[in-house]
């Protein structure tokens, strides 16, 4: 079974590469961020993506919203430290086959790759619940342009990085502060981070 595992902590990455790789019937390949990740996917094929939430370039849930509108059903887990109702939600309309949190002790990891790849759904029971907080009410195109805001880009980078116009960035960022109730940016990446929604 062919597994991309992308994952940002390089520790993190190598422990669980290593983990896995005891399994005989997987074969590892690593990637250190969403864009990494994203180039693999563009040139091999592969059985599971196991990915974190939270990494530079692309998102996990970024990375399998990006495969979705590739028309590519490539089975995906999401591991994270984070079980905010946002996350779950996201990961849940995107059609995320697995959502398990890091800590969880690495048999189960390994029985839910499997389940997964049989076409199962597998989320970690203390995370079910937190799937019914919320409503995250931004689009995603609000949430690109909070997120390289909560990055310390200025409206203008968030522009080119986007292929917006200033005036288009400001108008999405405007939307997300007033749909969160925030009095700036910063306060509005703030509430949507913490949500799971960012």
């Amino acid at each position: 079974m062919r597994i991309l595992l992308a994952e940002d902590q390089a520790m993190l990455r190598g422990a669980l590469s290593a983990l896995l790789e005891l399994e005989p019937s997987f074969k590892v390949t690593t990637a250190s961020d969403g864009l990494q990740a994203q180039a693999a996917l563009r040139e091999h094929a592969f059985d599971i993506l196991l990915t974190d939430i939270e990494m530079p370039g692309l998102s996990g849930l970024e990375l399998v919203a990006w495969l979705r509108a590739q028309q590519n059903p490539l089975a995906s887990i999401i591991i994270t430290t984070f079980n905010r109702a946002g996350f779950i939600r996201r990961a849940l309309e995107l059609d995320v086959g697995g959502f398990l949190l890091k800590d969880a002790p690495s048999d189960q990891l390994v029985d839910a790759i499997y389940r997964v790849q049989r076409g199962e759904r597998v989320i970690a029971s203390e995370l079910a619940l937190q799937a019914l907080g919320d409503k995250d009410p931004l689009t995603d195109k609000e949430r690109r342009a909070l997120r390289l805001a909560h990055e310390g880009l200025s409206t203008a980078q968030i522009a080119q990085k986007l292929c917006l116009s200033d005036g288009t960035v400001r108008n999405y960022l405007s939307e997300a502060i007033s749909k969160l109730g925030a009095g700036n940016r910063v306060e509005a990446a703030r509430i949507a981070r913490h949500k799971g929604w960012l």
